[in-house]
């Protein structure tokens, strides 16, 4: 899409053009006089000056109304001087206007770009028509970009190249044949319509192509707010989508969300740009630091600091348009050959009330978001799971029908959040979609404060916002270094989120922090954590950078400053390491690295040693029923709507564990944590599990399949592979089939080992992400190297699992037995993703 729409048009007088029709000669020979006919054209830049300079009484007009009275004088003096020359209605001939003209933008240095059109007239007299108006305008040095054409002439050209149909599409009539100039409009938009679906990936590649060129203006400290990501042209493009039917031309975002929706954004981009060519003197799409201040206060909108958060908040939201518009418009793609005979799209189940269709995740037809509060969060941790996009029309449905969540929030909707969290980089768009459509505020209010708000610091990369959610993402690749992986992405979402309001972030951000997880319904002792989290975020860096480590007053004072806590230690240890990794290039390195480390080692060497995993009490009930003896299976409401708890007492025998996990697994719940032990000869299970659709099975059914699977009538594993590799390929169908499903994580799997107070027993804590029957697959593992568990606790946090076995080696070697298990563990949890190589010359 470049300056050029019409795709042969010409700036000046050029021999060549007069040739082709296009334009007059030089001004030499008999024709030298037409350069001194069009005094009106001077006229023209007079007043243009005039507006410029504060027009009537030295009174300034503001950015709208400028552009206005440009409009309004160039169109004035085409139909004078068209009239003059003879273009007036039934003459054959017609004026039209396409870029900012045509699109009533005029900007104050913007190029006038025409067309003059004819009904297939005599050369000489088209060539006659075309000296009188271009040469008055060239004369005055007012840059044109000109074509003259016939109708079909111009249909042609449209027709064979995008980038001159996009600029046929905005043209509008000025003077002359109105018929004529009705014959090119309706035409193109027509030729537009019906031939889209061969040329939109042509239009997709060029808009890329741009983007690649341009950036990102929403992140870019001079951005082009012509044709950067998020700018003019991709309003431009929606209206093109539009034209050919394929979409709305604002979707998905209305006046009352963060920014007054596409619009608004729109308006604000062309404001800035007019202020910017007045600043300027000139035509000029980027925007200049050293210009910004002097924009900002023309708009009224304060220091540069205020104007780039003003852009950012309005690139992002024609960004995010954008992107809907697009994927609106190729799902709208007209069909043709074999592929309309297809079916439509299946609605795949994705969650509770929550299905994918046409590559997009939408509402099942029986969802009720009026009457489920914790819908939003479902909605966005299953499109992060799938790395699918949210439609359009569910986002809007959400934010006008989803309520606010009760204080604290339901337990299901907080796991929710964490598994949006905990799910890397495709985390990412969710969350911007979320925000663009007001439900993220609505889920963090204290977020708009910091939303769109730009870095003072040239060091970081992203806006607040961005940074933050960046900062969560590479804190998801950290989470099998600590205990309390769910503390450590939110507590990575929420570091920052003190900015934008005065004072010492860190300190008003601690604040804010408790005031969030006492709504989200953190224990007291983990809402604790969490604030200390965000209160002591910059205390490893800024001591190991600034400070003498081998001083012992500069390591007893961290380890005074966080209470002596391990976990709080590990937490703001893997919290600075993303912290810098989302800053920017350059930000974390060997040394810093290196320095951060030693000085938590010195730290773990003052505080005392790691407190060991312990198991849970056992329930007197159950206690009882593993005395009686058999086989019991009872199912109870959980703490919130869509959690359960499902007792399993039976005979302690090898296998009954991978059995019970496998059985839940295989019926669609997911266990959200676990307390495993024994009593009098039977094991005591205690699942708390949350079915991925609709209600749980009956008890009854549940305690059949596990007697099923005892006695080696249901073959679970096979189940459980199959189960899961049909499930990555409604996810991945572009992937090719394999044997056994190869599950990647965020995070690399950790196994630690600590000495149990029991002798000949020792505690393995497994830290990984979650996948379908993990608990069935982790008993199997130990079964297979003779193993015996004597008692478990079992948690998922989000994404991740934080498991601790208890394991009696009495009588093997205990060395060769911890490295089979480690093995066999390791074996059946989700493994880090391998990069792909990167692209060579």
């Amino acid at each position: 899409m470049h300056s050029d729409p019409k795709g042969s048009g010409t700036r000046g007088p050029d021999p060549a053009a007069r040739a082709a029709g296009s334009g007059p000669p030089v001004s030499s020979g008999p024709d030298a006089s037409l350069a001194t006919t069009g005094g009106a054209a001077a006229d023209l830049a007079i007043a243009r000056d005039q507006l410029l300079a504060g027009g009537v009484r030295n009174r300034r007009l503001d950015s709208a109304a400028l552009r206005h009275a440009l409009v309004d004088l160039h169109e004035f003096w085409l139909t004078t001087k068209g009239s003059e020359v003879g273009i007036v209605p039934d003459c054959g001939f017609a004026i039209v206007a396409v870029g900012g003209l045509g699109r009533r933008e005029m900007l104050p240095y913007s190029d006038l770009d025409l067309i003059l059109l004819h009904d297939d007239m005599e050369p000489a007299v088209v060539s006659d028509i075309a000296d009188r108006l271009w040469y008055p305008l060239w004369d005055a040095h007012i840059k044109l970009d000109h074509s003259v054409r016939t109708v079909p002439q111009a249909l042609q050209v449209a027709a064979s190249d995008v980038t001159a149909a996009l600029g046929m599409l905005e043209a509008r009539h000025i003077a002359g044949d109105i018929e004529l100039s009705n014959l090119l409009i309706g035409g193109v938009r027509r030729q537009w319509r019906t031939g889209i679906r061969a040329r939109f990936d042509e239009l997709i590649e060029l808009t890329e192509t741009r983007w690649q060129r341009s950036g990102q203006i929403a992140h870019r400290a001079e951005p082009d707010l012509k044709s950067g990501r998020g700018g003019l042209r991709d309003v431009q493009l929606l209206n093109a989508l539009s034209v050919a039917q394929l979409t709305d031309g604002m979707p998905g975002l209305g006046p009352d969300v963060p920014g007054g929706g596409l619009a608004a954004a729109h308006r604000r981009l062309l404001d800035v740009r007019t202020e910017l060519h007045r600043v300027a003197g000139r035509a000029r799409d980027q925007l200049r630091a050293q210009d910004a201040d002097e924009i900002g206060a023309a708009l009224r909108i304060g220091d540069r600091f205020d104007l780039a958060r003003m852009l950012t908040e309005s690139a992002r939201t024609v960004s995010y348009s954008v992107e809907v518009g697009i994927r609106t418009a190729g799902n709208a793609l007209p069909r043709r050959g074999l592929s309309r005979l297809r079916r439509l799209p299946v609605r795949r189940p994705l969650d509770e009330g929550v299905v994918e269709h046409a590559g997009e995740v939408a509402l099942a037809r029986d969802a009720h978001p009026r009457k489920d509060p914790g819908l939003i969060t479902r909605v966005a941790a299953a499109a992060a799971q799938a790395g699918l996009p949210i439609s359009a029309s569910t986002l809007n449905r959400l934010a006008d029908n989803a309520p606010e969540l009760r204080e604290p929030w339901p337990r299901s909707a907080f796991n929710d959040l964490l598994v949006l969290l905990g799910s890397g980089r495709r985390a990412v768009d969710v969350i911007e979609s979320l925000d663009r459509t007001g439900l993220w505020g609505r889920l963090l209010p204290e977020w708009g404060a910091v939303r769109d708000l730009p870095p003072r610091d040239a060091v970081h990369t992203w806006t607040v916002d961005r940074h933050l959610v960046e900062t969560a993402v590479y804190a998801g690749g950290l989470t099998t270094r600590v205990a309390r992986p769910d503390l450590l992405v939110l507590g990575a979402l929420l570091h920052d989120i003190g900015k934008g309001r005065g004072g010492d972030h860190s300190v008003v951000g601690a604040e804010l922090a408790t005031q969030i997880g006492r709504r989200m319904g953190l224990w007291p002792s983990d809402l604790a954590l969490l604030t200390a989290m965000v209160r002591h975020h910059l205390l490893l860096p800024h001591t190991a950078t600034r400070r003498d480590l081998d001083d012992p007053a500069t390591v007893q004072s961290v380890v005074d400053a966080i209470d002596g806590d391990p976990v709080l230690l590990e937490l703001l240890h893997a919290l600075a390491e993303a912290d810098s990794l989302a800053t920017g290039p350059g930000v974390w390195g060997d040394w810093k690295a290196s320095l951060i480390r030693e000085l938590v080692r010195r730290c773990r060497m003052v505080m005392a040693g790691e407190e060991l995993p312990t198991p849970d009490p056992i329930d007197p009930e159950l206690a009882q029923l593993a005395a009686d003896g058999g086989v019991h299976v009872a199912l109870q409401q959980g703490e919130g709507p869509h959690s359960y708890t499902v007792s399993v007492v039976a005979p302690d025998e090898p296998g009954l564990l991978a059995d019970a996990a496998g059985v839940l697994a295989l019926h669609g719940l997911r266990v959200l944590s676990a307390s495993l032990g024994s009593h009098a000869g039977s094991a005591v299970n205690s699942f708390v599990v949350a079915p991925r659709f609709g209600t749980p099975p009956e008890a009854g059914l549940l305690r059949q399949e596990l007697i099923r699977a005892r006695g080696g009538d249901l073959d679970l594993p096979a189940a459980l592979d199959a189960k899961e590799q049909a499930a990555r390929e409604a996810q991945l169908p572009e992937q090719p089939e394999r044997a056994v499903p190869v599950v990647y994580a965020q995070a690399p799997p950790r196994v630690i080992w600590f000495d149990a107070p029991d002798p000949g027993q020792v505690i393995l804590e497994l830290r990984a992400e979650d996948r379908l029957g993990l608990l069935c697959r982790l008993a199997e593992a130990f079964e297979s190297v003779g193993a015996d568990v004597r008692w478990a606790r079992v948690t998922t946090l989000g994404t991740a699992v934080v498991d601790a076995f208890c394991i009696d080696l009495t009588g093997t070697d205990t060395r060769a037995t911890r490295e089979q298990l480690e093995q066999a563990v390791l074996a059946v949890v989700p493994g880090v993703e391998p990069k792909k190589p990167e692209a060579t010359a």
